[in-house]
């Protein structure tokens, strides 16, 4: 069973973002399916890895559509995306050193933070950058 299932309820109106956030939601349900099997920490590992790299991609992405749309918010954007990557990046660093798992606790947060930022956060941004010709 998927940790999160992605619907059109998460789009934000531009379909690259759409398509980056589908592929987001993706491994982070490999992730799960993966943990929940009970496969090895270099598998779980390897998907985790996959995960903070896409991230991070994603939010270069992102981050540029923004400025090129002159998004007022960006500043406070760009902030929270740095929040997320300092944290899953500190708990990389754990799993790697063997001080941490891939688990539950981990997994909901990443999934709830997903959501929450793709709905409240993201979902601002798609009607300045469509106005500025993001489709």
């Amino acid at each position: 069973m998927a940790l999160l299932t992605w619907s059109d309820k998460y789009s934000v109106g531009v379909k690259t973002i759409d398509a980056q956030h589908a592929n987001l939601v993706g491994i982070l349900n490999e992730l799960h399916d993966a943990m929940m099997k009970g496969q090895a920490n270099d598998v779980t590992g390897t998907l985790l890895k996959k995960l903070v790299t896409y991230t991070r991609d994603h939010f270069v992405a992102e981050e540029a559509l923004m400025t090129a749309a002159k998004y007022p918010a960006l500043k406070e954007h760009i902030a929270k995306h740095r929040d997320l990557t300092k944290e899953v990046e500190a708990y990389v660093g754990r799993f790697e050193r063997g001080e941490a798992a891939i688990n539950t606790t981990l997994l909901n947060f990443l999934r709830d933070w997903l959501t929450t930022h793709i709905l409240k956060e993201d979902k601002a941004y798609g009607p300045c950058l469509n106005k500025n010709g993001a489709r």
